[in-house]
């Protein structure tokens, strides 16, 4: 190779190197391990400090040796050969013991992290059952009879204790700013537990390769306080009502659902009081308001833990349809929706295969946590969620989609059961 031909592709691989180095002196990272808010997590971010800078001290005195070495010993004009010797008892010695030092410097403390992070949980701890699916997230709270999914509520100060199990393949339980993973395996229930110390939203994710959508697996973890948790699970606890959505908006294109003031489906009698009401809301973003004064309020959800997944390119809705809440009550009670989901409160809805929509409304994302919770969003994934999301088992709703069953509704019916859905706060 040349020395022009070795300058034209050294100074791209330097401004290259250059521009990597300075990607990585960000302040924001979001999803990093460091700077944990959990008494797991700090063990873990101490453990893996220590280990970086002990490795970097190696490292740097490994590689200064050896460059004195070359230079002091290179090759030059007039040296005379080197000795040849048997060996140097000193020298091997010195060089088995040091070794030894090292890994014993890093056996210790990373012995004493697993026994900590392996430990059974206190008794008190808020225990929480944690079910793997392709591809979402099953959350349940045996002590309060609650089932929700893909969004996690923990109380600050509390110990939460996971029972991690899966319905199909291996998957991987992490949220990396609050603990290390931990796998879920088949016919095998694995444990973990920590302590959130703050509140805030945090993203989680699975950890291992689970099929198709693996990197679509996603969820949210709320840690809140107390009273807020407490809230939560009270909330959580009664059965799904309507509720009318809010009066603020942004500017979506898309109207929204007409308002249905307490759409009792725990008797399945509806009260369509505003159902006549003939002036449509725009659908609301993720962050213009909140859903309910007993779920994460909306307008404080960082940005990054807003999905900001594209729409599949084709993949249309008439936008002259509004939906109607109460039609889409009526119609999901006889739709094949409930051979899949339960909706408490809904006789007909006890379905096991797919997420709990008990309050499904009042969740920041559908489709495993990749996309945000708005009508537009709703719609679009009940007339051809196979398009949204890859591999996943529910099939296509919308009438003359391309899909392995032929689709049942038009996007009037699409509409009125995502008003319905999205009302379920």
């Amino acid at each position: 190779m040349t020395r022009d031909l070795r300058m034209r592709w050294l100074m791209p691989a330097l401004a290259l190197l250059v521009a990597l180095s300075l990607a990585g002196c960000t302040p924001f990272a979001p999803n990093t391990i460091f700077g944990a808010h959990s008494e797991f997590g700090h063990s873990v971010d101490i453990l893996t400090r220590r280990l970086l800078y002990a490795g970097l001290t190696v490292f740097v005195l490994i590689e200064g040796l050896l460059l004195y070495i070359l230079v002091k010993f290179r090759d030059r004009e007039g040296n005379r050969e080197a000795k040849q010797i048997h060996g140097n008892t000193t020298l091997e010695v010195t060089w088995t013991i040091v070794p030894a030092v090292i890994l014993a410097l890093i056996a210790v403390p990373t012995i004493k992290t697993i026994f900590e992070t392996q430990a059974k949980a206190v008794p008190s701890a808020l225990q929480v059952e944690v079910i793997g699916h392709q591809w979402w997230w099953e959350f349940r709270y045996p002590q309060y009879g609650v089932i929700t999914a893909n969004e996690l509520y923990l109380p600050v100060g509390r110990t939460a204790n996971f029972a991690l199990t899966t319905k199909d393949v291996l998957h991987s339980f992490w949220v990396p700013q609050l603990n290390g993973k931990r796998d879920l395996i088949s016919n095998h229930t694995n444990y973990i537990w920590f302590t959130p110390d703050s509140t805030f939203a945090w993203n989680g994710f699975c950890a291992e390769y689970c099929g198709t959508s693996h990197a679509n697996m996603r969820f949210k973890v709320f840690t809140v306080t107390p009273a807020e948790f407490d809230a939560y699970i009270a909330h959580q606890k009664t059965a799904a009502a309507g509720s009318a959505p809010p009066p603020a908006a942004a500017d979506t294109g898309k109207k929204a659902a007409t308002p249905v003031t307490q759409l009792a489906t725990s008797t399945g009698a509806t009260t369509p009081a505003a159902a006549s009401a003939k002036t449509p809301v725009e659908t609301p973003v993720m962050n213009v308001s909140d859903t309910s004064s007993a779920t994460y309020p909306r307008s404080k959800l960082p940005e990054w833990v807003i999905p900001k997944t594209p729409t599949p390119v084709g993949l249309t809705f008439d936008q002259n349809v509004t939906g109607d809440a109460a039609r889409g009550a009526a119609m999901f009670k006889g739709a094949p929706c409930i051979a899949c989901h339960t909706i408490r409160g809904v006789p007909t809805a006890a379905g096991i295969i797919g997420p709990n929509l008990t309050h499904v409304g009042s969740r920041t994302t559908i489709a495993g946590g990749i996309y945000p919770n708005d009508l537009k969003h709703l719609e679009l994934w009940i007339k051809n969620a196979p398009e949204m999301k890859a591999g996943i088992l529910m099939p296509l709703f919308g009438k003359n989609e391309k899909g392995a069953t032929p689709g049942l509704y038009t996007d009037q019916q699409i509409a009125d059961l995502a008003a319905y859905l999205w009302s379920l706060k």
